[in-house]
């Protein structure tokens, strides 16, 4: 009955932890309190926090923090990670030595490359935000291909849909996206330029 299936689950969900800790040097702040699938995969010294769910065939590398309230999903996660508080991460790919959260949203086979960052309410859909770029605040980057060293300012979007079809957006190296731009897709933004604060990008910028 539901009683003896929910007493089943947490008695296999406390071997896996148990396991991980005794084979994968994987440290539980409180084991009884993570939900870690069986066909998961861990580095060594990582640490997972209280009400962390790690679901699927997810893998996580070595000597990452995995805070309070975050879900992996069928993800891939690189050495050296940090997610913060409060996560959601499905179908995507975090680098080595990225920062996300708290409150993150990765999916649609998001690709964060190793250096990167999102911070508070960001969302990545199918994006590859590139090596060492950063995105902190309150943004939404959807079909989008993002270069190294980009800074995304606060409460940019990357208007994706005309309500037909989705549309990419391709911004370089080394660009300073100003807080509030809309980039009208589809639309590219060159190597080292900038936008000013609210601007509306309709058509391409060059380098």
């Amino acid at each position: 009955d539901r009683e003896q299936l929910a007493e089943m689950e947490r008695i296999v969900r406390i071997r896996v932890n148990h396991r991980l800790m005794r084979e994968s040097g994987v440290t539980f702040i409180d084991p009884n309190s993570a939900y870690i699938s069986e066909r998961a995969k861990f580095g060594r010294d990582t640490v997972i926090y209280p009400n962390v769910t790690v679901e699927g065939t997810s893998e996580i590398g070595s000597g990452c923090i995995i805070r309070p309230g975050t879900r992996i999903s069928n993800s891939k996660i690189g050495d050296g990670v940090e997610i913060l508080d409060n996560c959601l991460i499905v179908d995507s790919e975090v680098g080595n030595t990225c920062k996300v959260g708290p409150m993150a949203h990765l999916r649609g086979n998001a690709v964060m490359t190793e250096g990167s960052k999102v911070g508070n309410f960001v969302e990545l859909k199918k994006t590859v935000l590139g090596k060492g770029s950063k995105a902190s605040h309150l943004t939404y980057l959807g079909d989008a291909t993002i270069g190294e060293k980009t800074n995304i300012g606060a409460g940019t979007i990357t208007c994706n849909y005309d309500g037909k079809n989705k549309h990419q957006t391709e911004i370089g190296n080394n660009v300073r996206i100003g807080s509030d731009t809309m980039l009208v897709a589809p639309v590219k933004v060159g190597d080292g330029a900038s936008t000013g604060a609210g601007s509306v990008v309709t058509k391409d910028i060059e380098p």
